[in-house]
């Protein structure tokens, strides 16, 4: 594929040269973030909880399996704005695959820029946190922020930050899903849900209502509620976590996972802040506090639930071996829970998918 030059522009005033397909032209704008994960690219791409983000792989080749049909998918379409990389792979070979990285890209309109120095911009994103940056090839017309935040002007771009809007509201579905015909009924919220917790709740005997992040279930015959993963800033999904408010009143069990533990932390009276560079790749080691043993985990968040804030009989059930931070929270006497990690895998490890037993067991 012909390859014009281009770069990748970031909101400290830091440039990375690198080339796009010729095709693309105009600017690009995201918050510029990392995955450490060295497989599961189409996985990745797919997730919701990427909208909004220019993401950079850091594994070196990307795309050498190519790109299988869209059942494989985590979702209808990608939600990157943009994709770093170092070599993307044209020669792909994959008995499952149906076209190559850079064409599913071009099908889907997301720019790329390839042959960056990914482990160079690594690291000045683990120095100073993920940042504001923009994709920019010559020639097209400038494109404006995508976002309604509060613009900021960068080498002569204006650049807004994606975090500072309801990505939930863009992420989520728009009508009422229902899977499953069994005895017990389970409410998932959907702020931008993956496939694979879909497939993980129904192996067993239920029904499941997937609603839009805004609906009002309260009203509902349930039997627990299910809140899923998501983009952005929680503290933005202002009406799901009204919503939570009121159903915490039921005592029903209640999962969340990444943005679900993040608003049940804010329905429950915590605090939320914003990590430096967030956790996003399939390799991140977290321990159950309860019973001591350890996890390998999958995940996508860059934001955590502050552990200061916690009150009452909350506690923290999860912490990563990293840093120390939370990854899941629950109710000391209440059947409420939740996980910053990803249980449900697709793509990593799935040492933890127990956890959708748990819930069902509570059901």
């Amino acid at each position: 594929m012909p390859l014009i030059q281009s770069k990748l522009v970031l909101k400290n005033g830091k440039e990375f040269n690198g080339f796009s397909p010729s095709y693309q032209r105009g600017i690009f704008f995201g918050e510029v973030v990392f995955n450490t994960g060295m497989t599961g690219y189409v996985e990745t791409l797919t997730d919701p909880s990427y909208a909004g983000q220019i993401l950079t792989f850091t594994y070196p080749l990307i795309g050498n399996y190519g790109v299988p049909g869209a059942k494989a998918w985590e979702s209808k379409k990608i939600h990157v704005r943009g994709v770093i990389v170092s070599e993307a792979c044209e020669n792909w070979s994959h008995q499952e695959g149906q076209l190559s990285l850079l064409d599913w890209l071009r099908k889907q309109n997301i720019p790329i820029v390839t042959d960056i120095d990914t482990r160079a911009l690594t690291k000045l994103l683990r120095d100073h946190g993920v940042m504001l940056g923009a994709i920019k090839n010559p020639g097209g017309a400038r494109r404006a922020s995508q976002t309604g935040g509060q613009a900021r002007t960068i080498n002569q771009l204006e650049f807004s930050d994606p975090n500072e809007e309801n990505l939930a509201a863009i992420a989520s579905i728009k009508k009422k899903k229902i899977y499953g015909n069994g005895k017990k009924k389970i409410i998932a919220v959907d702020c931008g849900m993956k496939e694979n917790i879909i497939r993980s709740l129904a192996k067993f005997p239920v029904t499941i209502m997937r609603v839009p992040y805004n609906y009002d279930y309260t009203a509902e015959q349930f039997d627990g509620i299910f809140l899923s993963n998501g983009p952005g800033d929680p503290k933005m999904a202002l009406e799901t976590i009204t919503i939570l408010k009121k159903a915490l009143k039921y005592k029903k069990p209640v999962f969340g996972i990444c943005l679900g533990s993040q608003i049940m932390g804010l329905a429950s009276g915590a605090t939320t802040y914003k990590l430096p560079f967030g956790h996003r790749g399939q390799n991140q080691p977290c321990q159950n506090v309860r019973d001591g043993r350890c996890y390998i985990t999958s995940q996508n968040h860059g934001y955590a639930v502050a552990e200061k804030s916690l009150l009452g009989d909350w506690y923290v059930n999860f912490r990563n071996l990293n840093d120390g931070t939370i990854e899941g929270i629950a109710h000391k006497k209440l059947p409420f829970f939740s996980v910053q990690f990803h249980p449900e895998a697709s793509p990593g490890p799935t040492d933890t998918r127990i956890l959708f037993e748990e819930f069902f067991k509570l059901l």
